[in-house]
């Protein structure tokens, strides 16, 4: 399947919607429960500070999947995704508090790469604690 966008009426430059993603502990249990990753660094606030991390910590995979968010919401089809990858700069690090931390999460269409392909490359900045989480964010979207 292909997006719901129309290549024709994106523009490089084009900004998506930003997000804001709320992750507390029992966000990251429900992660763990659900991906199979128990790593006491996700839940264990002992142990995270033992290995040197500040605190608890989100999962890596759990950061670049609430990222990839943006670019589906904006295509209106998960399958547009043609390539995702980013590279992990900062963890996401989780108080164990009523607020937790956010992550927020900007997209710009930063190049039209095939006509015929109809694909757009979309560059994602996320942010956590002032602190960006994410490096080389970027996606490949086929519109229609």
């Amino acid at each position: 399947m292909t997006a719901k966008i129309s290549y024709d009426d994106v523009e490089v430059g084009t900004e998506l919607p930003a997000q804001s993603f709320p992750v507390t502990r029992a966000t990251l249990v429900r992660y763990a429960g659900a991906s199979g990753d128990f790593n006491p660094i996700h839940w264990n606030e002992k142990f995270a500070k033992e290995v040197g991390l500040p605190d608890v910590i989100a999962h890596g995979m759990f950061t670049m999947a609430e990222a990839a968010r943006v670019v589906t919401d904006w295509a209106g089809d998960p399958a547009a995704v043609a390539e995702y990858g980013v590279r992990f700069t900062k963890p996401v690090v989780v108080p164990n508090d009523d607020t937790g931390a956010v992550i927020e999460v900007r997209g710009k269409v930063a190049a039209k790469l095939d006509d015929e392909a109809r694909t757009v490359r979309v560059d994602l900045t996320a942010m956590s604690g002032g602190q960006k989480v994410l490096g080389m964010s970027r996606a490949v979207v086929r519109l229609a």
